[in-house]
């Protein structure tokens, strides 16, 4: 087997970077082969012909299946997993090493351009979807690469712009789903991102690639950079990036080289890069042949198995879906006819087929579906459009109008500027009606959009962007073939200026503060107790649950166990996902009001009862103490909210949860407050306190030890200042005393 040490200087430095725009250095002489890493997460973009970053060259076909902001709002890992395992194969049956996927990054603003692959506003969930996929493709032999690592939440300067966030808030909530995905599936590799994080390029953060992924987390494998991502080679390698992507023509490979004979870098820091190549060629290496042909059916099947698991069903009055069996339908708007499937940029698949909306609602119910477009996508012919559609509305039963965001208005490489709907569909949506109330709104986006009609139609479908069998999968929901039971993965707002970033999104001359600190999404609007237009894991079904009522109680290992019935109550088999929000009754920190902890799918037969065990992990209550460097439990009473919404609270338990050690060294700084909560000398302060306030009562002159809201007033005063104060009776001497047996 190949080793750093069987190489020369220049071949272990030729490892480290790309060959070319996909694919890794061979060394023939040593036998050490090329690898092929391909775009992601939602399907396989291996380009046929010469590699552009921009796809202009067609790829091979592959399954495109519904992105991440789709799957996201299943709530269901094991979905997750099966995707990951389809695409495994795919990748498998391309001799692709490495696919570069899943992205987890956190929707901090819902302007960001790329929210269409990613998962959810919450780390926890996108930590749980993320690493289902991670097993999922690494099952069949094939890497995942995990991204943006991190803090990377938006598209506007990109590569320059520095994500100045505080510690508490990126442990708790930037980095907390990488560790889920790093800890529970160990990716083959973890890819950097292209921004600055408190002013570093994460391609250059020792402190990011190597003291958190490593030394924290225990990764061991390789962390690649995003293509384009790194600034200072030389840097980047001594703080634990392994492979620079894509080929730099070589001129980064001669800086490493002169850099260790230089003794600028030392030469084991190399030879650790090396070895983690050298290790996933190994690991791809490991992998048999898999000749095909791809089970194109199949996974175009499974595509739209998770389509229908994705849409989530926001409004239904009056029981207006499923559309009944007789009734005349009137299909408007582009959507139907053409799809928008997939977001914009790296990540664009070449589909092995496209299913419309329009086909399907056409061979289930014939000619009682007829169609108007109602609007094009970049808004020309509008009021001649809009007038055909108004006709045609008024001519049926009920209304479906797919409304949506056009492919110019997000995309990879640049935000959005408004959550609004393209103009024209707005007033499509006031015209049609004004002729027919009978009208659905089905949605096509990548991330949420305002909703100002929500009170004007009875029905509104979330659909995302759903793959390649999405279409027929819509219509699978509408028609009641499939049951809703997606539930929000973001919430959805009224306007852009209520959201948690507004002010402080994109930043400017470089630099982003993350002024909502952990209150994104939606901790920000409970904490605020703020309107929204649906809130996060708000989702509809055409059957109805009932909860019975839960009970909490720590296990042997510190985690909470929830336990409930979840009751089919409707006439229809239906899938309920039942969410699990906690917060602790007290805190020493500003804590959001409830925060997600565990959720489950569970599947219900109608008239049917099922047990659900829901496990909130000990390490999932912890907050980011700044004080020590490190994720603290509090002692105390929670409160464990078991939920189908974060706004509809089905049953509350309470359980006694024992807390972290937290031992602070006392210093002159420490106030009154700390010291008394000192084991060792906090007693004996009391006990000094209290006999002082004795000795004060009793006296003329009972100085400051007399008053009480003074005395209130001091508990935040360094002990050290206290020293002379009237009254107080304690000396320099004694308070240098009072730390040195407390720091003893």
């Amino acid at each position: 087997m190949t080793t750093p040490e069987n190489l020369s200087l220049e071949q272990k430095a030729s490892l480290t970077s790309g060959a070319d725009f996909w694919t890794t250095k061979a060394i023939d002489s040593a036998g050490v082969p090329s690898l092929m890493l391909t775009d992601g997460p939602h399907g396989l973009r291996k380009q046929a012909e010469a590699s552009d970053h921009l796809g202009l060259n067609a790829s091979v076909p592959a399954t495109c299946f519904p992105p991440a902001a789709a799957l996201g709002s299943t709530f269901d890992p094991e979905l997750a997993e099966r995707v990951g395992v389809a695409l495994g194969i795919e990748s498998a049956i391309e001799d692709v090493a490495v696919i570069l996927g899943p992205g987890i990054n956190i929707k901090r603003s819902p302007l960001c351009g790329r929210n269409f692959e990613y998962v959810s506003e919450d780390p926890l969930l996108s930590g749980g979807i993320g690493a289902g996929l991670v097993r999922g493709i690494q099952s069949q032999g094939v890497g995942s690469s995990l991204k943006h690592f991190a803090a990377n939440n938006q598209e506007d300067d990109r590569m320059r712009s520095s994500s100045d966030v505080d510690p508490r808030t990126l442990r708790e909530i930037y980095l907390r789903g990488f560790e889920r995905v790093v800890k529970d599936a160990q990716p083959w590799t973890v890819m950097c991102s292209y921004n600055r994080i408190n002013g570093v390029y994460a391609s250059e953060d020792p402190w990011l690639l190597t003291q958190v992924l490593r030394d924290e987390w225990g990764f061991d494998g390789l962390v690649v950079s995003d293509w384009g991502a790194v600034e200072d080679r030389v840097a980047a390698l001594a703080a634990g990036l392994d492979l620079e992507m894509p080929y730099s023509g070589g001129e980064t490979d001669a800086e490493i080289v002169a850099a260790v004979r230089g003794g600028r870098l030392a030469e084991d820091v190399l030879d650790t890069a090396a070895q983690r190549v050298l290790d996933l060629v190994a690991k791809a290496q490991e992998r048999p042949p898999v000749p095909g042909p791809l089970d194109v059916d199949a996974h175009h099947a499974l595509a739209r198995e998770v389509a229908g698991r994705s849409i989530v069903l926001l409004k239904n009055e009056g029981a207006l879906l499923p559309l009944a069996s007789e009734v005349s339908v009137a299909v408007i708007g582009e959507f139907a006819r053409t799809p928008r499937y997939q977001g914009g940029g790296s990540s664009h698949i070449n589909p092995t087929r496209i299913d419309t909306a329009l086909d399907a609602f056409r061979d289930v119910a014939g000619n009682r579906v007829a169609f108007a477009p109602g609007f094009t996508f970049n808004g020309a012919d509008a009021e001649a459009l809009r007038d055909e559609a108004v006709v045609l509305a008024a001519q049926r039963d009920v209304v479906v109008l797919f409304l949506g965001l056009p492919d110019a208005e997000e995309s990879e490489g640049f935000d959005r500027a408004h959550l609004d709907l393209p103009a024209v569909q707005r007033e499509l949506v006031d015209a049609v009606v004004a002729v027919n109330p009978r009208t659905i709104v089905v949605l096509s986006n990548g991330a949420v959009v305002t909703l100002p009609f929500a009170e004007k139609v009875p029905a509104i479908v979330e659909a995302w962007l759903l793959g390649q069998a999405g279409g027929s999968a819509t219509v699978d929901v509408l028609t009641g073939a499939v049951n809703p039971s997606g539930r929000l993965a973001e919430t959805i707002p009224h306007r852009l200026e209520d959201t948690p970033a507004f002010g402080s999104f994109p930043g400017s001359f470089g630099h982003v503060r993350y002024s909502e600190g952990i209150f994104v999404g939606y901790r920000w609007y409970d904490a605020r107790r703020m309107e929204v237009a649906f809130p996060f894991g708000h989702g509809l079904s055409y059957t109805t649950f009932s909860y019975g009522e839960p009970t909490a109680a720590v296990n042997a290992d510190g985690d909470i166990v929830v336990s409930l019935a979840v009751a089919n109550t409707g006439s229809r088999d239906g899938r309920e996902i039942v969410q699990v929000y906690v917060a602790p009754e007290a805190s020493a920190v500003e804590r959001a009001p409830r925060e997600l902890k565990a959720f489950v799918s569970v599947e219900v037969p109608a008239g049917s009862m099922r047990e659900v065990e829901l496990v909130v992990r000990r390490e999932d209550l912890a907050y980011w103490d700044i004080r020590v460097d490190r994720f603290v439990v509090e002692g105390g009473s929670y409160r464990v909210e078991v939920a189908a919404s974060s706004r509809d609270i089905r049953g509350t338990a309470f359980v006694e949860v024992g807390g972290d050690e937290v031992r602070l060294p006392l210093t002159a700084h420490s106030s009154i407050t700390e010291v008394l909560a000192h084991p060792v000398v906090g007693p004996v302060v009391a006990q000094q306190l209290a006999a002082m306030r004795e000795q004060a009562d009793g006296a003329m002159d009972a100085g400051i030890m007399g008053d009480e809201a003074i005395m209130k007033m001091m508990a935040s005063f360094p002990i050290g200042r206290m020293a002379g104060f009237p009254g107080m009776g304690i000396d320099r001497a004694q308070v240098d005393q009072l730390i040195a047996a407390a720091n003893a």
